[in-house]
């Protein structure tokens, strides 16, 4: 028979190892970003589990926070007492922000490292114990094969992996499933999806810039009204973190 004649007759349904051109779906585990538009532009409709994700920024901004923070506060939500581990975090979190928004303080474990080798060291090892619900690492200089190591720890154990870079990381190889580019203004967010499974995307993601609240605060200084009464308002004095 000619391989013509196989094509004709084999569904490609029928082979599961073969990716369908134009197939979104993932049969990896997700977990839902919190953001809507977001999800319907994902591979299996959230953030891969047991994956390396990075994103990318021209400088450390809080809108990484607004970004993964309703996946973060969902996952220690399931995770019982399960920290989620800050390794090289540019700036202090800013706990009760992070708290109101679901996140409590106590369960972040910041590690600071100033050597490259002593981060990437700090996240493989927060990657494989068993109590930690997600790793949040910033490793500028991070190489290819240094970050293969990570994903592959990401998948044994199957975390939470979000790597953050700069945006001259873009031009170079990477083992990540996802990778982001995240642009911000003061009132929107630019999500690029720079490679994920399946098609390109031609346009950037569009998502709000502060959480509901910090920007109903934001809303009324800016139009010289009154800020309105809103329950722990002392979090709205400041963004949802510093990262």
């Amino acid at each position: 028979m000619s391989s013509r004649a196989f094509l004709r007759l084999v569904s490609p349904t029928a082979l599961p190892h073969v990716w369908q051109v134009g197939a979104q779906g993932s049969e990896d585990e997700t977990l839902a970003t919190g953001h809507a538009p977001l999800d319907a532009c994902l591979p299996g409709g959230g953030w891969p589990v047991g994956s390396l994700v990075e994103v990318l920024q021209a400088r450390p901004e809080p809108h990484v926070w607004q970004l993964l923070l309703p996946a973060l506060a969902l996952v220690v939500k399931n995770a019982k007492a399960a920290p989620v581990v800050l390794v090289g975090a540019p700036l202090q979190p800013f706990g009760p922000s992070l708290a109101a928004q679901g996140l409590p303080a106590e369960r972040l474990l910041c590690v600071q490292a100033a050597k490259p080798a002593a981060r990437l060291w700090a996240t493989e090892q927060a990657l494989r114990c068993a109590e930690v619900a997600a790793v949040m690492a910033w490793l500028p200089q991070a190489r290819s094969a240094e970050l293969r190591r990570l994903h592959l720890a990401a998948q044994q154990q199957g975390r939470l992996l979000f790597v953050m870079r700069d945006l001259g990381a873009a031009a170079e190889s990477s083992p990540a499933r996802l990778r982001l580019r995240v642009e911000s203004t003061q009132d929107a967010m630019q999500v690029h999806i720079l490679k994920r499974r399946g098609p390109p995307l031609d346009g950037p993601v569009l998502l709000p810039a502060h959480a509901p609240r910090v920007a109903a605060l934001l809303a009324s200084r800016k139009g010289g009204s009154k800020p309105p009464l809103l329950e722990k308002s002392h979090v709205l004095d400041r963004t949802a973190a510093h990262a």
